[in-house]
């Protein structure tokens, strides 16, 4: 799947990129430009999902602890993924669930605030607008297409400044965010980084160890090529006991399987987060996605999307679409949003997907999220679609 062919300008092995194609049944009909949006299953991700229903709907509960037992190497390799330590990842149901740990588990006071985009997904403004009642403030930073300037950012913290929430890549424009800027800017201030690691996780190098990420969380079902409801939370060690514990349960505790005592000792692990039964078959499914991405290392797989969104923008730009993503160096990802003038966005993405393209609308125009697995030939179908 991963075989070298060459190097690259950098001096990297190249992959075979239609080797991973090929684990891709969505390939085979769709010119598929939406990974920002859901995503498509590998085949590896859909055998296991279709072997654990198959298990399940004929033999019930016999054969759980089997399925239980590969739970850990999904932890583990989500852990790798980072630069962490597997007890420091909880796997969840999805974002929104790693952001409320962190919004109703840390220790606010009446007068607190923290810091965010006026622009972030839903997921991570909600959850900390509902803080509110508690009297919490949350400061929300307008930007323009998703950029923003890092002083203006920090003009609104103040010494009651908790928490910087962010996303690492903006969902509609694209917009990069420099994480180790923002992580020397909360920690200057005596806050914490909470990171929307979405857009990026999976195709996009990080490595907590070396950008002191405070929390993060990230569901399966985008670049990481998952199912839905299949996620994770990483938060540093250090922290494990400042936030209080959330969704306690049966599992949540170091005997999670001696249902016949009560022993309140919290597992010494994120994995207190899991509270109760895991999204098994959703969770194994991601775990087999994440090996194949582990595979090609997050380097290359940025350097295959940038590559293909540069090519993306420029083949956009010579038939008169105007791209609305930032596309400089450090701020490019794998989202590229774009108009066409005189054109209606839903019209166009209507157009799209009757000619097997698909795409989203966001931000006021169309958003692309190519992944590592298209190709040029995408691409040509991409620009006959919207053209015609």
């Amino acid at each position: 799947m991963t075989r070298q062919v060459s190097t690259s300008a950098t001096g990297a092995p190249r992959l075979d990129w239609q080797a991973f194609r090929r684990l891709m049944p969505v390939a085979e009909r769709w010119a598929y430009f939406d990974h920002a949006a859901v995503a498509p299953l590998t085949a590896p991700a859909q055998k296991v999902l279709a072997d654990w229903a198959a298990d399940v709907a004929a033999n019930g509960d016999v054969y759980w602890p089997r399925w239980a037992q590969g739970l850990p190497q999904v932890r583990r390799t989500a852990a790798e993924l980072i630069g962490a330590d597997a007890d420091e990842v909880a796997l969840v149901r999805n974002t929104t669930e790693g952001v409320n740990l962190v919004a109703e588990g840390f220790p606010w006071q009446p007068g607190d605030n923290l810091v965010t985009l006026a622009d972030e997904f839903p997921t991570n403004q909600y959850a900390w607008l509902n803080l509110a009642s508690r009297g919490v403030e949350t400061r929300r930073l307008p930007t323009t297409n998703g950029r923003y300037d890092l002083a203006d950012l920090a003009a609104l913290c103040d010494q009651r400044t908790r928490l910087i929430s962010i996303s690492w890549v903006n969902f509609a424009h694209g917009w990069r965010n420099d994480l180790d800027a923002l992580a020397e800017l909360a920690h200057s201030r005596g806050a914490y980084l909470f990171v929307d690691a979405i857009q990026g996780l999976g195709v996009l190098p990080l490595d907590v160890r070396r950008t002191p990420v405070d929390f993060l969380a990230a569901d399966g079902h985008k670049w990481l090529l998952g199912p839905e409801g299949a996620g994770l939370f990483y938060l540093r060690r250090e922290h494990l006991d400042l936030l209080r514990p959330l969704g306690v349960g049966w599992n949540s505790v170091v005997g999670s399987h001696d249902f016949s005592r009560i022993d309140f000792r919290l597992k010494p692990s994120a994995e207190r987060y899991e509270g109760g039964t895991w999204n098994m078959g959703g969770l194994l499914a991601m775990g087999e996605s994440l090996k194949l991405l582990a595979q090609l290392g997050t380097a290359a797989c940025e350097e295959r999307i940038l590559h293909l969104t540069d090519q993306a923008c420029e083949r956009l730009g010579s038939v008169g679409a105007e791209i609305m993503s930032d596309r400089s160096g450090p701020r490019r990802s794998g989202i590229v949003s774009f108009t066409v003038p005189g054109r209606d966005p839903q019209e166009l993405r209507a157009q799209a997907i009757k000619q097997g393209v698909v795409l989203s609308c966001r931000g006021g125009g169309l958003r692309i999220s190519p992944h590592v697995y298209n190709d040029e030939t995408d691409v040509d179908r991409l620009i006959a679609a919207i053209t015609q």
